[in-house]
């Protein structure tokens, strides 16, 4: 059985499901007060629905001030977000999540169950969880190791 605390759904239980989304029509000018308020690198963009139609982070930000300058914080997050991300559901172990995002070079992954989005984590989630097993497991082998001396 797969060590829940390695899987997005252990992430999730941890860092909370809260996530930051935006009407396809908000403008860029919003998606980055919203991101710097929130000290977040990705908005996910979402229909009246709740329903995922796309991510738009600072990397698709940038790339758009590069081709349209100033401009860009007039366009729409619908005309900039990055359509039909990856996603993965919360049974995603943290080794494959990190294999998607490092594969699939992206930062942000939302996590979808039965059709519905339950969360996002980032590689830093991903990573953090990756550095406290092996911790847990350092430490699992000094123990070992101390009662076997």
């Amino acid at each position: 059985m797969e060590n829940e605390a390695m899987t997005l759904s252990g992430i999730l239980r941890h860092k909370g499901s809260s996530v930051a989304h935006v009407a396809p029509a908000v403008t860029i000018a919003e998606v980055t007060a919203l991101l710097s308020h929130h000290r977040i690198g990705a908005v996910l963009v979402c229909d009246d629905a709740k329903r995922l139609l796309g991510v738009v982070s600072e990397r698709d930000i940038v790339r758009c001030l590069a081709l349209h300058g100033g401009a860009v914080l007039q366009m729409t997050a619908s005309q900039i977000m990055t359509r039909n991300p990856q996603t993965a559901p919360p049974a995603t172990s943290v080794p494959e999540a990190m294999a998607m995002m490092t594969e699939g070079r992206f930062r942000h992954l939302p996590v979808i169950e039965d059709g519905e989005l339950i969360g996002i984590v980032s590689i830093g989630d991903v990573v953090k969880a990756r550095m406290d097993l092996q911790d847990q497991e350092v430490d699992s082998l000094r123990a070992y190791v101390a009662g076997a001396a």
